[in-house]
């Protein structure tokens, strides 16, 4: 099972930090339409389930993924087992989804910048993210893949990582992106 040990950071200085980044990779910005997917009483966001339809717009290029997401494992604070699948367009799953008896949790867009590279032997994905919704605010997600008894040491590679940005722990959250949107909109 593969597990995304990843942190999130609100960006105080983000083009600071872009620049930083953009000495270790080549950036590559796209689109990010996501909608989640509940039960009407929206227990699996209660218990920490992610059921998320992404169709990702880079260029002329488009994508669509379909990501399950389970709580996060023991320990790992910001590392969730993951499942994803490239499939060929959102509207059969939106059918699917809610024949099955699930809502429509939220949608919203996320404007990415992407930076791939590698750090202690580890892949990472580093990605600015700006959502249009949220006044300007901007925010770092920085990502590497573990085996579940290998998420202290990945989240340590990432913290690291972050420190060397100038991230600091009091610039880490833990608010997902849907509850701030959706606090937002009230």
């Amino acid at each position: 099972m593969a597990v995304e040990a990843e942190l999130t950071a609100v960006l105080r200085g983000p083009d600071r930090v872009r620049a930083e980044l953009a000495r270790r990779a080549k950036p590559e910005t796209s689109v990010h339409a996501d909608t989640y997917y509940d039960r009407p009483d929206h227990s699996m966001d209660a218990a920490g389930y992610e059921l998320r339809v992404r169709t990702i717009t880079t260029g002329d290029t488009r994508r669509v993924v379909l990501t399950y997401k389970q709580p996060p494992v023991e320990g790992g604070e910001g590392a969730k087992p993951e499942h994803e699948t490239t499939v060929a367009g959102p509207d059969v799953l939106h059918t699917l989804f809610a024949g099955l008896g699930l809502v429509e949790l939220i949608s919203f867009q996320k404007h990415c910048t992407n930076y791939r590279f590698t750090s202690q032997g580890r892949d990472l994905l580093a990605t600015v993210v700006r959502i249009p919704e949220l006044d300007g605010q901007q925010f770092l997600e920085l990502e590497t893949m573990a085996d579940p008894d290998d998420v202290p040491a990945a989240l340590g590679t990432v913290r690291g990582v972050l420190a060397d940005l100038g991230i600091t722990d009091a610039d880490l959250s833990t608010e997902s992106y849907t509850d701030r949107v959706a606090a937002r909109r009230g």
